[in-house]
């Protein structure tokens, strides 16, 4: 049974068309996977704490307790997931013709890329930049068989892992402060883009191209959403176990290699790769079983638009939100308890403004933007 796609990529609703008829008769439903909406809220919110704390703490000597812990574990593991959702979204949108479908992501991606750039003028750390290009590889990549995009992720993985022997990854950075210098310089620009920047193309378009497979996948079933889960499951416990094996025992402690068996996300190494893909399935599988029972409940209804305004919320939180914090003197030397209490704030807030916004609007503010400029 084809299913007709949703056309919009990043933050819109998905639907699908399903088939139900019993004297094979076929009628058609739009049955919304809500699960994807509550999962790309969740995302985000994630990324607003990882966000606000790497705003708010640097430069803090004794910056331990729950709260840091707690955020470092979100680190690189929300953005892998609102990645893996992007890739969703366009597997599971199409257009009449392909070369329809390349023209629009193209010039969304110009888009996207425009806004990003004028988001790193503010935050050092906004992904959008990078969103740019997933989407304009993904989108020549979109052919491919799943076998096909498996080998790429491989590659990708691969590539880096070369990368790291012949180029210097501290490049341009200042980690104290986690500021990189020379970005706005064609060479620094690259280099940051595809290989020593928060979320670089080697190997983050792999998360964008899990997301495109998993849209071949039933998302709708059970089934599918139990097995999302348990391979979640699987893929965190054996990188984690992995690396306490190989940090603890094959390196040495101290030795300068121990970055090449952790499952942080800077540098992202194979271990981060796997982990952070298994935290991606285990929170869209989690999201995916569970939302439909609160289909009709108050929560849903109020987070809802909010899942589905997501780039909109996600330029606010640094325009508004770390340009306000910039602007009482908060960046730097803040704890992250602090930076937690802010975060958590602006993302009831925004949740708040993201549902008043959608009784009078049926699109977000820069999703409409970027629909009336792209399709």
């Amino acid at each position: 049974m084809p299913v007709e796609r949703s056309s919009s990529y990043l933050v819109v609703p998905y639907s699908r068309q399903v088939a139900a008829s019993q004297n094979k008769e076929i009628n058609h439903m739009t049955e919304r996977l809500i699960g994807l909406d509550v999962a790309r809220y969740l995302a985000f919110v994630g990324m607003v704490l990882v966000n606000f704390d790497i705003a708010m703490s640097y430069g803090v000597q004794s910056n331990e307790g729950f709260f840091k812990e707690f955020i470092g574990q979100l680190q690189g593991r929300a953005s892998a997931t609102f990645v893996v959702l992007a890739g969703i979204g366009l597997g599971l949108s199409s257009f009449k013709e392909k070369s329809q479908t390349v023209n629009i992501i193209v010039k969304r991606s110009i888009f996207l890329l425009i806004l990003g750039l004028l988001n790193m003028t503010i935050f050092e750390g906004d992904i959008l930049h990078y969103y740019a290009f997933y989407f304009l590889f993904g989108v020549f990549l979109l052919p491919f068989s799943n076998r096909v995009l498996i080998s790429i992720i491989g590659i990708l993985n691969l590539v880096f892992f070369g990368m790291l022997l012949f180029l210097d990854y501290e490049s341009g950075w200042n980690f104290e402060e986690l500021t990189y210098s020379g970005f706005w310089t064609i060479d620094g620009f690259i280099r940051n883009l595809f290989f020593n920047g928060f979320h670089p193309v080697f190997p983050w378009l792999g998360f964008f191209l899990l997301g495109i497979l998993l849209s071949r996948a039933l998302l709708e079933e059970r089934q599918v959403q139990i097995k999302m889960i348990l391979w979640g499951l699987i893929a965190i416990i054996f990188s984690e176990i992995m690396s306490f094996m190989f940090s603890g025992y094959l390196i040495p402690a101290d030795s300068e290699l121990q970055f090449l068996v952790m499952t942080n996300s800077m540098p992202p190494m194979l271990l981060y790769f796997i982990a952070a893909s298994g935290s991606a399935f285990l929170a869209i599988g989690l999201c995916l079983l569970v939302s439909e029972k609160f289909r009709e409940s108050k929560i849903y209804s109020l987070i809802a638009p909010a899942g589905t305004q997501t780039l909109t919320l996600y330029v606010l939180h640094i325009i508004v939100g770390l340009g306000f914090i910039d602007a009482i003197g908060f960046t730097g030397n803040q704890t992250s308890s602090q930076a937690f209490v802010a975060a958590i704030t602006f993302c009831i807030l925004g949740t708040i403004f993201a549902f008043t916004w959608s009784k009078w609007f049926r699109k977000g503010m820069f999703e409409s933007l970027m629909r009336k400029l792209t399709d």
